[in-house]
């Protein structure tokens, strides 16, 4: 969701690149959701080094991960990119309080134990953005189900600053004219920023079309779920999940500070993803790709370790 976005940042990314199209060889699949079923995209594989479950964020949907699946693939991992429900391909209920935190954190539980069930080994959870604060949620319910947690260009609380300011213009644009009318007002505001202009035909329309498909309960109940989170830093500290945060060096939700104090607070590994600003994994994929994989090498070694520890004792 465009935000005004720091022109000073240069992206990694061509100005063809088909970002959300990005060539890959995962298969639509569904998982059962509390409130229905749950649309992914999965590569399969035998997940030599794990299962990672991606969540995507506020509007946002499972492609926003399309660069990463054949690399991580490729790299020894089963890769499942997830539309949450109420978006795109995942239908929903039409009630906004069914898009809290809490329960849409239980639909993460619900997935990762049926992936363990199909693929045992470790899971490594990735929440970008709300859909971070989704991840922290199902990582607080059940930590034992997941080998580590990265918070990717997501927060300690709700979010606030120009996003959140126009969050807040969500409701009255929904009750005027629904998803249209908020897709016609975001695509105006978008056009004021020369990235955006930049974005592939192809692309842009595949944009619209995921917007268009967004439940209108959905938007606005992860919008007030967004903007009303308290700080469950410390709980997550407690769990013991190993921790990634990580985040453009120009991101414009939550801040760079507020994140690097998360990190610090939570004793977690942090990363700073040059050009790229609130989306990493369409804007600069490739060193996001290096970050994820170094972060998962490392928990699979500590983990060795902590074993072998403990037979020697």
């Amino acid at each position: 969701m465009p935000g005004g976005p720091d022109d000073r940042a240069p992206l990694s990314i061509a100005p063809d690149d088909l970002r959300q199209l990005a060539d890959h060889d995962a298969r639509h699949r569904s998982f059962a959701g509390g409130a229905g079923p749950l649309t992914a995209l999965d590569t399969g594989g035998a997940a030599e080094r794990g299962t990672v479950l991606m969540v995507a964020g506020y509007t946002g949907t499972k492609e926003d991960f399309a660069p990463l699946l054949a690399p991580l693939c490729a790299a020894g991992h089963r890769v499942v990119a997830l539309d949450q429900r109420g978006q795109f391909e995942s239908p929903g209920p039409d009630d906004p309080a069914r898009y809290g935190v809490p329960e849409l954190g239980a639909d993460l539980v619900a997935v990762a134990r049926q992936l363990l069930d199909e693929t045992p080994g470790g899971l490594h959870l990735v929440g970008h953005s709300f859909g971070g604060l989704v991840s922290r949620a199902a990582v607080l319910a059940d930590p034992a189900v997941f080998t580590s947690l990265t918070l990717l260009g997501s927060g300690p609380s709700r979010l606030v600053g120009p996003r959140a300011q126009l969050l807040e213009h969500l409701a009255p644009l929904l009750d005027a004219g629904g998803v249209q009318l908020v897709h016609e007002t975001l695509e105006q505001l978008a056009m004021t920023d020369p990235q955006a202009q930049e974005v592939p035909a192809p692309t842009r329309e595949f944009l619209t079309r995921r917007f268009l498909r967004n439940n209108e309960a959905a938007l606005r109940g992860m919008a007030d779920a967004m903007t009303s989170e308290p700080d469950r830093v410390a709980e997550l500290a407690a769990t013991g999940v190993p921790v990634l945060v990580a985040h453009g060096a120009a991101d414009d939700a939550w801040t760079p500070a507020a994140q690097a104090d998360m990190a610090a607070r939570l004793g977690a590994r942090y990363e700073v993803i040059p050009g790229s600003i609130h989306s990493p994994s369409i804007e600069n994929p490739v060193r996001t790709l290096e970050v994820l994989v170094d972060f998962w090498a490392s928990v699979t070694v500590s983990a060795a370790d902590d074993r072998d520890a403990s037979v020697r004792s």
